[in-house]
């Protein structure tokens, strides 16, 4: 995103999944801390069960950057009050962002946030004095965005397959991630990024395939 001197940081996050594992989901939380960004971006599945979001809100309120975030499909069909989840992304200076879009507080980009629903959702408004980021859950997603254009695009939902092998790749990837299963990709929507979560479904295994916090600095 550019070239010259680094002015700005912000991470990615997806993928949680949290089931209870208090001390793990910490240890996220702080090491996003120690890399001091300027915003964070999360593209769903925070939690795997509604009993969770409790917790899991309480954890993430921990982050010291404002949050920007998108649903996954758990996070849809644990059937979760956004309005709650909204209302924690608010108070970190983000904002939770269903089919919306929201400028940081420099000015300096605009985080667009698709909901994923229909293959023909109306497009978002982009701010053409800003940086661009569109958060999306489906990698594959890109498919349904015909003729625009992001400088960046922010994915999950992938996992990385969990599981890969050399020279191979995933064992396997769940729907909706098309060849978009891992790292970056240069689509004609603008260069797309795919991170493998942090958290894992339906089995708690990793090979080859760790869980990943990523940091962007433009």
């Amino acid at each position: 995103m550019g070239a010259g001197k680094t002015k700005h940081r912000f991470v990615h996050i997806t993928d949680i999944h949290h089931k209870g594992d208090r001390a793990y989901f910490q240890s996220l939380v702080r090491k996003v801390n120690a890399l001091s960004p300027e915003f964070v971006c999360f593209t769903g599945d925070l939690v795997e069960k509604k009993e969770y979001l409790a917790e899991a809100l309480d954890i993430l309120s921990g982050i010291k950057s404002p949050l920007y975030g998108v649903a996954g499909n758990r996070d849809y069909w644990a059937k979760m009050p956004f309005d709650g989840i909204a209302a924690h992304f608010k108070a970190s200076g983000g904002q939770w962002l269903i089919g919306q879009t929201a400028v940081t507080a420099d000015g300096q980009f605009t985080i667009l946030g698709s909901a994923c629903l229909k293959a023909n959702e109306p497009p978002l408004r982009q701010n053409a004095s800003t940086r661009n980021i569109l958060l999306m859950h489906y990698p594959a997603w890109v498919n349904n965005l015909a003729e625009q254009k992001f400088d960046l695009l922010l994915a999950g939902h992938s996992h990385g397959g969990q599981v890969r092998i050399p020279f191979y790749g995933p064992l396997m990837v769940p729907y909706g991630v098309g060849h978009y299963d891992m790292g970056l990709f240069q689509t004609a929507c603008g260069p797309l990024y795919v991170n493998p979560g942090i958290g894992w479904f339906p089995v708690p295994i990793r090979f080859n395939c760790r869980p990943e916090i990523t940091v962007f600095e433009v």
